[in-house]
């Protein structure tokens, strides 16, 4: 049979630019087509000096404006929406953030595209969805360069005469384009410009609120007081309702206070400096989190973060809003960097998948309008998960492409947060209810949330009639930005780690015609087993090894149903691909309740890559953790030709495996 190998490499990779433009993403057509979209605005707003608005914290002062606004960015880590009173009565007061939107914009439904922070900043950086140009894997094994004619959106401000710094994380899957900033490092400041009539473009990353704030001994729960009560707070319905799961929700909202303090901190200096009013401030999360299950996941509570902006009074005219107003209209982070450029007078290029919210060419309304939201999970750390969602105004859709993993799979960093293990050892326990319990049992296939009734998703509406409607157009527009990008993570990692990170993109526009057919694979999963059966023996059976990969996922996916298939996918437990092999020991243990452990311990010990290891050595965790204890893995028998580095993923894996 081919291998995925030869199979992926076969198609003759497009050299001189993409391939055609689908109507969700516009490609780069020439390089003469990029010189025009960078051409910087002629406008010039040379206002005289203003004095800038009195807020919490800050001094009155005066200064003269640039011809164009400078811009900061201030991201906190791993923090939704939820945990700021600005957007949740629950939340944490903030008054120096609250302060920011009485001077600004609020925009109440902004997303990260990827509930993780290498993804998420990718994402940010390049205004770019990470499955369409291969950087959506957190963390990356190979950095994916950029297509030719592509730069992360800081360069073309530079080029414009901005002077663009980074305090200080980065944290790119992809290759760095040249001439992105003027300073990257933990000294980077706009201070430094060479100019005081220089614009500068500035992002600070605030690590307050960063998961790791929270891996704390469960001691601390009657030895270090917090400042918010935790009897106070109001826990979400699928958490154990215990002293120390409102103790680390308590102490979270507390760093969110510190949070705050830094935001304040950085609006005084801009003031001390006389660019208060020529600087518009973005304040905004990473991604959202971080209690558990929030970060890395594409729940509402992984991906809706919150944004404000304050608006300068020197270029309050480029916003068209009032101060002190908020929006629904939904925003991304695919748009951030247009939005930027916007704002600088900059076209955005042709090969961005976002669009600016602010700026002298967008219209408010317009906006205002916009109730769309792409969600995507590939690889967290050591485990993989495929799943992307589609939000549209309050109702949400969400595939899951290997919906037998449960989404509390063992993740070596997450389960070092003290609630994080309690609620695992209180759901084997059996001390958990329905809602509770969802996190560590299989998932749905697909589901639909409405979320004006259900914010928190645990009532799934897929099987109900009276929203097929909704369900099927949300499917339907979902499977359209897969196919049209084309979504490359429907090829393994371990085979695009082989055959396409030197350009992804173009990769993508050479086999979109054979992804979409991998799609159509995977989605014999949402069939009636009747109405799939056939296609499944026959994608089982394909010559092709990516087909035969989908084949058995889906068929596993189908569950007990899809017993009778149980001989058809035995026949892969000596299948030529290792990854195929891994994907027929699963529905062997699902559906067919058989013992394939051997299959898996020889598909190891044909893993030529860390990226192909990897995988496998999930399947071995699903199996010890998830099929009651009936499949336990011998760690002296999982033999690898290669060593793994010591600190990467293979290793955690192999860690976990043997404590």
């Amino acid at each position: 049979m081919k291998s995925l190998c030869r199979l992926v490499g076969c198609s003759k990779r497009q050299s001189d630019g993409f391939g055609p433009a689908s109507k969700f993403y516009p490609q780069m057509a020439s390089a003469m087509a990029l010189a025009v979209a960078l051409c910087v605005s002629n406008v010039a707003i040379g206002q005289s000096s203003s004095s800038p608005a009195t807020e919490a914290g800050q001094t009155d002062g005066a200064s003269t404006g640039p011809p164009r606004p400078n811009i900061v960015w201030i991201m906190s880590e791993d923090n939704s929406a939820d945990y700021l009173r600005h957007f949740d009565p629950m939340g944490a007061p903030a008054p120096n953030i609250e302060a920011m939107a009485n001077h600004g914009i609020t925009f109440d439904h902004a997303f990260s595209n990827a509930p993780v922070c290498s993804v998420a900043r990718t994402t940010l950086i390049t205004s770019c969805y990470g499955p369409r140009i291969g950087t959506q894997f957190h963390r990356r094994i190979e950095l994916a360069k950029l297509a030719s004619g592509m730069q992360m959106f800081p360069a073309y401000l530079r080029q414009a005469g901005y002077y663009t710094t980074n305090q200080s994380k980065e944290d790119y899957n992809a290759t760095p384009s040249r001439g992105v900033w003027d300073d990257s490092s933990k000294r980077a400041s706009w201070k430094n410009r060479p100019g005081d009539d220089t614009p500068f473009f500035h992002v600070q990353t605030d690590a307050a609120s960063h998961e790791g704030r929270l891996h704390f001994p469960e001691s601390d729960v009657t030895q270090k007081a917090t400042v918010t009560d935790p009897q106070s707070v109001q826990l979400q319905p699928y958490f154990p309702d215990t002293p120390l799961m409102r103790y680390t929700r308590a102490r979270y909202q507390d760093q969110m206070m510190v949070i705050d303090d830094g935001v304040g901190r950085i609006i005084r200096e801009l003031d001390a400096a006389g660019q208060l009013e020529n600087t518009f401030v973005f304040y905004f999360g990473d991604h959202g989190g971080v209690l558990p299950g929030s970060k890395g996941y594409t729940f509402e509570s992984g991906l809706h973060v919150p944004l404000v902006v304050r608006v300068p009074r020197q270029f309050a005219d480029k916003v068209g809003r009032s101060l002190g107003s908020r929006t629904d209209g939904f925003v991304q982070f695919v748009d951030f960097g247009p939005t930027v450029l916007s704002l600088a007078g900059i076209q955005p290029p042709a090969f961005v998948d976002g669009k600016a919210f602010l700026g002298d060419s967008v219209d408010p309304a317009e906006v205002d309008a916009r109730d769309e939201a792409f969600g995507y999970a590939d690889r967290f750390d050591e485990k993989y998960d495929l799943v992307r969602t589609l939000r549209k105004g309050n109702f949400k859709y969400v595939r899951n492409f290997e919906a037998f993993y449960p989404d509390g799979m063992q993740n070596n960093y997450r389960y070092q947060m003290a609630a994080y293990r309690q609620w695992r050892s209180l759901y084997q326990a059996g001390k958990l209810n329905e809602v509770q319990s969802q996190f560590f049992r299989p998932k749905s296939v697909e589901s639909l949330y409405d979320l004006d009734v259900d914010p928190f998703e645990t009532h799934n509406l897929a099987g109900d009639p009276a929203h097929a409607a909704k369900l099927l157009e949300l499917r339907s527009r979902l499977m359209d930005r897969l196919k049209g990008m084309p979504d490359l993570s429907f090829v393994p990692e371990a085979k695009l780690v082989e055959q396409a990170m030197n350009d992804p993109v173009a990769f993508g526009q050479s086999h979109q015609e054979y992804i979409a057919e991998l799609i159509d694979v995977a989605n014999l999963a949402l069939l009636p087993f009747a109405d799939a059966q056939d296609r499944l023996r026959k994608a089982i059976a394909s010559d092709d090894a990516a087909t035969r990969y989908w084949g058995v996922i889906a068929a596993t996916a189908l569950g007990d149903p899809a017993a009778s298939l149980t001989d058809d996918v035995a026949d892969r437990l000596q299948d030529s691909d290792p990854l195929v092999v891994a994907r027929a020991v699963e529905f062997m243990a699902v559906v067919g309740g058989q013992d394939a452990r051997a299959s898996l311990y020889g598909a190891l010990a044909k893993a030529t890559t860390d990226a192909e290891a990897l995988q496998i050595l999930g399947t071995a965790v699903f199996l010890r953790d998830h099929t009651d204890g009936r499949f336990p893995i011998e760690i002296d028998k999982i033999k690898l030709m290669f060593d793994p580095p010591a600190k990467g993923e293979v290793q955690r894996r192999l860690d976990y495996l043997g404590s």
